[in-house]
């Protein structure tokens, strides 16, 4: 009898320690996988942080001074002007190294090659995974702004739709002050010059911050308050 209670047993204590493995493997397993996954999704976001962070001041340097210096041209001459010019100044630099090298090689003797062999190589061609990849992405992103605008002109939300009235009346002065150059040099100083101070004084800007959002906060209740077809929805 107690061969047999014991053979009985053991079944269930097998299969409860046979369960438990799993979770125990899942358990070490998981700390292992998220950073893989943590580096994975980090991509392309962590370098645009780093760059407009200036946790690497000659790449930003060098990322801000040539935008700014194209949005300025495009502020004084046409597109096609800056474009031609971008690309006469870019065909000097490489023709130019282009002959030196030649000139070098035949006067050395030397049988080095074309100089820019190394790029030429070098495989650049989109695969179709990749592209519909991207097109699944972006197309995400425009279902998103579709659905914003239906909503925002056909009138779903009566104050979030009062706000885009109000927030066009205000851009049609910026726009009577500035055009879209002008408008686009603005955002990319600050772009480049906000989130760096905003790291600096964090405590003070978020202080204030607070306070500006909890009196529009009130104001926007009390508009709420008086609009007839919203206090009625509340009030259901």
């Amino acid at each position: 009898m107690a061969e047999s209670s014991a053979a009985t047993q053991s079944p269930s204590i097998s299969s409860s320690s046979s369960g438990a493995d799993p979770s125990a493997a899942g358990g070490g397993g998981s700390p292992g996988a998220s950073p893989a996954l943590g580096a994975k999704s980090c991509g392309s976001s962590c370098a645009v942080h780093d760059l407009i962070f200036w946790r690497d001041v000659k790449k930003t340097g060098f990322v801000f001074g040539t935008t700014l210096i194209m949005l300025l041209s495009l502020a004084a001459f046409s597109v096609i002007s800056v474009v031609s010019y971008l690309i006469l100044a870019l065909l000097s630099v490489t023709i130019s190294f282009r002959v030196y090298k030649s000139v070098i090689q035949a006067v050395q003797k030397s049988e080095e090659g074309h100089p820019f062999k190394a790029y030429l190589d070098v495989d650049i061609t989109l695969s179709s995974e990749a592209f519909h990849n991207y097109m699944n992405a972006a197309m995400v992103h425009v279902n998103k702004a579709l659905k914003l605008i239906i909503r925002l002109f056909l009138v779903e939300d009566l104050v979030d739709s009062l706000k885009l009235a109000v927030f066009m009346w205000l851009m049609t002065y910026v726009g009577a002050v500035f055009n879209g150059i002008t408008l686009l040099i603005l955002a990319e100083l600050l772009v480049f010059s906000v989130p760096i101070v905003y790291e600096k004084y964090k405590t003070q800007i978020d202080h204030y911050v607070g306070i500006v959002r909890d009196q529009t906060k009130s104001i926007v209740e009390k508009i709420q308050a008086k609009l007839p077809g919203i206090a009625k929805k509340k009030a259901e």
